[in-house]
């Protein structure tokens, strides 16, 4: 079994040359504990380090094959096992993600995500996966693709189809994965990641927040992703999304100070990294969302749905952007 490899060496047996430290929980739990302005200043300070302040990375999702996923996580309206209203659909012609591709390209976004409810592709369907990826690379696109569990081979095959990113989350902290999620293992998230890897794909990789965790479980959480190596390029932080009949429908509410302490806590430890507002920006005031960006935010999901949930119109965004002299990062 491959796994994504963690850092071994603590932080005072790093190299002179070394750019990314092992973060302890502890120290990540230090940061989250900080008082909040000095939390987000600190982390704006390490933002305009390695990144221009004032540009957004902008992906548009696509749900390519949509419900009926024999996987039972608490937090998805997908799964087969909750009665959420989620219909069924097949795979989506390619033309059709093509012309979708097209449109989120006008809009101004540089990457194009495509998310399909599997536990993981069948050899069968990496062909057509395949034909979508090159059709949507031929349109000047970055490609992201979450399509669950991969077997050996297949993130090579995805990888030379034109493939750039490939999304598989952690979801939460190491020791509450299997409260969360009830058919896979945290060690099988870990295998995948090692095989995308192996491939030369670049990786997102985040989580969700808000799913009754305590902050010391999301402290667990960044930490977890923090100490992958290579970090991850892409670092979505979702906030719980609660979906009728699914088992964390009635989670207690997040308080927004806290979503944003944990995208300042993830751009200290990550600085490198994309990190991306993610699922829940719709419950967000402008306000929120601009503090997040002050964090060190500097990726959101442009377009009007997330899979199957609600995303800010694009309209919208284009506002707040403005308003917040904010530019869409363009891929050369």
């Amino acid at each position: 079994m491959t796994h994504y490899t963690l850092h071994l060496k603590a932080k005072e047996e790093l190299t002179p040359h070394s750019t990314v430290q092992y973060w302890r929980k502890c120290q990540v739990e230090e940061l989250f504990d900080m008082p909040f302005m000095d939390l987000i200043f600190k982390a704006a300070q390490v933002h305009r380090e390695h990144f221009n302040p004032n540009e957004i990375q902008l992906s548009t999702l696509l749900s390519i094959k949509t419900g009926d996923c024999p996987e039972e996580c608490e937090y998805c309206p997908q799964s087969a096992r909750y009665d959420t209203g989620v219909q069924k659909q097949a795979i989506l012609d390619v033309d059709y993600i093509v012309e979708k591709a097209k449109i989120a390209k006008a809009r101004g976004a540089s990457r194009f995500c495509m998310g399909a409810a599997w536990r993981g592709p069948k050899p069968k369907d990496i062909a057509l996966l395949s034909d979508i990826i090159k059709a949507v690379k031929e349109q000047g696109l970055e490609t992201c693709g979450t399509f669950g569990m991969l077997e050996e081979g297949m993130a090579e095959e995805l990888k030379d189809a034109g493939l750039d990113y490939y999304n598989h989350n952690l979801d939460t902290a190491p020791e509450r994965y299997n409260h969360i999620v009830h058919t896979r293992s945290h060690d099988d998230r870990m295998d995948t990641l090692g095989k995308v890897r192996e491939a030369g794909l670049k990786v997102c990789c985040g989580g969700i927040v808000g799913m009754n965790e305590t902050r010391a479980e999301r402290a667990a959480f960044i930490a977890s992703l923090a100490n992958l190596s290579p970090q991850p390029e892409s670092v979505p932080i979702n906030q719980l999304v609660k979906v009728e009949n699914t088992p964390l429908a009635d989670a207690e509410e997040l308080d927004w100070t806290e979503f944003v302490r944990t995208v300042a806590v993830a751009r200290i430890t990550m600085p490198q990294s994309y990190v991306r507002l993610s699922a829940g920006r719709t419950d967000m005031p402008e306000a929120m969302q601009a503090l997040c960006f002050m964090a060190g935010a500097n990726s959101i999901f442009y377009g009007d749905k997330l899979l199957t949930t609600e995303n800010p119109e694009q309209e919208h965004d284009r506002v707040l952007m403005e308003k917040l002299n904010l530019q869409p990062l363009t891929v050369e």
